[in-house]
């Protein structure tokens, strides 16, 4: 069994999904320490001048752990966001047909961000078609050290093979992973072109770019710019 892991990212990008198409099972890593201004709380959607971020404001102390980040209830970020998908996507063809479910869930009167994070990848991927299986770390005895983390994960799992991002060798030892009889495996990800609201195509945007200008096509168009996966060295 292939299983993938990865801290909970709001809207992620389409990498991040891909990960977890290719997995057959996906650990949200839950319980590791926040880091401010990357990709947990906020991420990039696509606007007529480029980009902008679309950020959840947190309450947040030095060496919390992400489910312990709770979102500053004094911004009307709820309806910030509705109103911004709602104006720089208003060309694209399957908007309303999406944005009605993540309204329902930016409705929602939400307390804990990895909470929200899990309630938005939840809808994604059933929104794409992906039916990779969600488990929390959380929920796990593991070890703190990076390393023994995820080979304790994969363990707890029942996996044979765990797939890594590009930056696998940045976060852990892959040697020492190595020899502890698991398989390691590169995403090896290629971004899909497709016809964005406004040109020139820029990628990296959240997946919900995709998904509201391509719809049911969203699924297939990610998984027909994979290239073939290779190994970590």
């Amino acid at each position: 069994m292939r299983v993938a892991i990865h801290q909970p990212q709001f809207l992620p990008w389409l990498g991040y999904l891909d990960k977890i198409d290719r997995a057959d099972l996906f650990v949200v890593l839950d319980n590791v320490q926040f880091k401010k201004n990357e990709w947990q709380n906020r991420n990039r959607i696509r606007t007529a001048q480029g980009w902008q971020w679309l950020t959840v404001p947190v309450l947040h102390r030095f060496g919390q752990r992400v489910n312990e980040v709770l979102i500053n209830q004094t911004s009307d970020w709820q309806v910030k966001h509705v109103h911004a998908l709602e104006m720089h996507y208003s060309r694209a063809a399957h908007r309303d047909r999406f944005l009605d479910g993540l309204r329902h869930i930016y409705r929602r009167p939400w307390q804990e961000l990895a909470a929200l994070n899990l309630a938005v990848l939840e809808w994604l991927l059933d929104s794409f078609g992906i039916k990779t299986p969600l488990r929390l770390a959380s929920g796990m005895t593991l070890r703190e050290e990076p390393t023994d983390r995820l080979i304790d994960i994969c363990r707890a799992v029942g996996a044979t093979r765990y797939l890594a991002g590009a930056g696998a060798s940045g976060y852990m030892d892959v040697a020492r992973f190595e020899t502890s009889g698991l398989a390691l495996e590169r995403q090896d990800f290629r971004h899909p072109v497709y016809a964005q609201c406004y040109e020139p195509f820029i990628p990296g945007m959240a997946a919900i770019d995709l998904l509201f200008t391509c719809g049911d096509d969203a699924l297939r168009l990610l998984r027909r710019a994979r290239r073939e996966e290779g190994s970590v060295s």
